[in-house]
């Protein structure tokens, strides 16, 4: 009887990479040489499984085994314990509530997937990425071939516009309608772009997506410019992003020699080929109209709107633009049809939603949930939950350009009308949760100084407007806050956002609005009170040495401009005077002796 052949699937996704995974991969091969297991055990790559926190993680098949926080010294464990005895690493595994979701058996039971739903995310972390016979065996290319000898061009914009996909960039445009009103240009050529500029705080949705399945791309693409009548896709992709880069790169290669690309694809009459443009990481790049004058060497900045680009894009020619996860969900809705992809989500927002889960939250990673899923389940059911037995404050959707949800909104289900109602947007699907350790104003200026540096400056609400709520912000978080500030606050970001020339700048001053309709007392106890409720703004905090001192001396030895004083072995003091607020004696300090007032 031959013996069972093994399967280790090793995480290959960025994060992992950082811990790790590839010294574990060559550690690996040397084990199983050693137990002679080497000629009967596949060892494979994947893209980010989602499990970001659990990392370095491995999938041991048979038996769907999956290991987490892996290290070279527990290889040899796993590899005689398991393959060779039998004998699992229990230490090792991530076993939880039971897995009910049908696309992904793989995962075993693990409570994080239990929730999920995976569409855009359906091959990472089961193929090698770099592999093309591994899309192909899992039906890659399948809707690309049903498209070009099945169906017409009108055909398969009819099933995108039927399945109810909107766009995933971040204002939910319908996506069967804006390939429509480019499919009926006549102008030639006409181009397809994949706008891979993902640039907010927190977010890593798309560049996961391409290291874990770039194919998935390139064959949406290519769907897309046999729609709309385009034989030349462009992707851009911000060059901070060298794996995606690389894997986007080869699987276009891949597909080229096999001829999925090209001219007169699966002998037919369609030709289309994709090339790679670089970003140079400007957050305004994002918006599709500063990405066409990136791609055209000009500076990236956003123009006026009409004429939209399905009338005048890249170079003046009808262009579609879509982003990575809208593509990803191309091959799905041709492949097996719109009746089918619009059962998932709610009436206006079919299909499923991937997030970058991030923030005071236990399981951070890319997870990816059906429309109408609550905020609360996300955040309790496949988050976690809020760790060390913090209470939930508030979670911010739609990166910078997004609004702050406190507890009262838990049960908005995640679509974009539900999100829009409750004050913030569905964005491209950033999502991070905030504890109560946070100051409500210190948050809002971070977002809001993210954006200020990032507008590109060329109109005058975004590029001064910004700046001056930021200035204010500032004063506030510093104890210099007035009475008046607030309402300030409130005109100008009205005024930003009904004048400002692009969706970027018209979104940037959502956090700070968003704050002071939910945690306006925390606005005005920073200004009226002088005081941080959360004890985050560090001028607002002073910091005092209780009775736990033992006078190790500690503090006095970091103080940088010598505010403590005291002898050896005994309470030291602080010389609030003098007291800088650095923060660097209640960091250093072992004992809990300095607290923060």
């Amino acid at each position: 009887m031959t013996a069972t052949p093994f399967r280790i699937i090793v995480c290959d996704g960025t994060s992992c990479i950082n811990k790790g995974s590839r010294k574990l991969t060559a550690l690996l091969r040397e084990q199983l040489d050693k137990h002679g297991l080497i000629e009967r055990t596949t060892i494979g790559l994947s893209g980010c499984l989602g499990m970001c926190d659990k990392g370095p993680i491995l999938v041991v098949n048979p038996g769907y085994t999956i290991y987490g926080h892996v290290t070279e010294a527990d290889i040899p464990e796993i590899v005689e314990e398991h393959l060779v005895n039998n004998r699992p690493v229990a230490r090792l595994v991530i076993q939880e509530d039971h897995l009910y979701n049908r696309f992904f058996r793989v995962f075993g039971d693990a409570k994080f997937f239990g929730k999920q739903m995976r569409v855009t995310l359906r091959n990472c972390g089961i193929i090698d990425p770099e592999n093309i016979d591994d899309y192909l065996s899992l039906r890659g290319y399948e809707a690309l071939a049903k498209a070009i000898t099945e169906m017409t061009p009108e055909q398969v914009v009819d099933e995108v516009e039927k399945s109810g996909l909107r766009g995933r960039g971040g204002a939910g445009f319908p996506t069967g309608r804006k390939w429509r009103l480019t499919a009926k240009e006549k102008t030639t050529p006409k181009y397809v772009i994949c706008n891979a500029d993902e640039g907010d705080p927190g977010a890593f949705m798309d560049r996961s997506a391409i290291e874990g399945d770039p194919h998935t791309i390139v064959e949406g693409m290519a769907i897309g410019g046999y729609a709309i009548g385009s034989d030349h896709g462009v992707v851009y992709i911000r060059a901070e992003y060298p794996l995606a880069i690389k894997r986007i790169q080869k699987a276009i290669e891949d597909a080229r020699a096999h001829g999925l690309l090209g001219k007169n694809i699966l002998g037919s009459n369609f030709s289309f080929d994709i090339e790679i443009r670089l970003g140079a990481g400007a957050f305004v790049c994002g918006e599709e109209t500063a990405l066409i004058h990136s791609i055209e060497g000009a500076r990236g900045m956003p123009r006026p709107r009409p004429p939209y680009p399905a009338v005048s894009g890249l170079f003046g020619k009808p262009t579609l633009i879509n982003n990575v996860e809208t593509w990803a969900n191309i091959p799905v809705v041709i492949l097996d049809g719109a009746n089918w992809f619009k059962t998932i989500g709610t009436e206006t927002s079919k299909g499923t939603k991937v997030f970058a889960l991030a923030g005071k939250v236990v399981n951070t990673g890319l997870i990816e949930v059906p429309m109408g899923t609550t905020l609360r389940e996300i955040i309790y059911d496949v988050g976690g939950g809020i760790p060390h037995g913090k209470r939930f404050k508030s979670v911010q959707t739609g990166g910078p350009s997004g609004g702050c949800l406190p507890e009262k909104y838990l049960d908005t289900p995640i679509d974009y009308e539900s999100l829009a109602k409750a004050g913030s947007i569905m964005g491209s699907g950033g999502m991070i949760v905030i504890d109560e350790d946070a100051c409500m104003v210190d948050m809002a200026r971070f977002f809001l100084e993210f954006t200020q540096d990032e507008s590109c400056g060329k109109c005058t609400p975004c590029r001064e407007g910004t700046k001056r709520m930021l200035e204010i912000l500032i004063r506030i978080t510093e104890g210099k806050g007035k009475p008046g500030d607030i309402e300030n606050l409130e005109r100008l970001g009205s005024m930003i956002k009904k004048s400002a020339l692009c969706g970027l700048g018209q979104s940037a001053p959502n956090p700070v609005l968003s704050t002071i309709k939910n945690f306006r007392e925390e606005y005005e106890e920073h200004i009226n009170e002088k005081k941080c409720r959360a004890k985050a703004c560090k001028h607002l905090i002073s910091y005092e040495i209780g009775d736990k001192c033992i006078g190790c001396g500690a503090c006095r030895r970091v103080c940088p401009v010598g505010a403590i004083s005291g002898s050896p072995k005994t309470k030291h003091s602080i010389d609030k005077d003098k007291c800088i607020h650095c923060g660097l004696c209640f960091n250093t300090c072992k004992f809990e002796a300095i607290a923060k007032v």
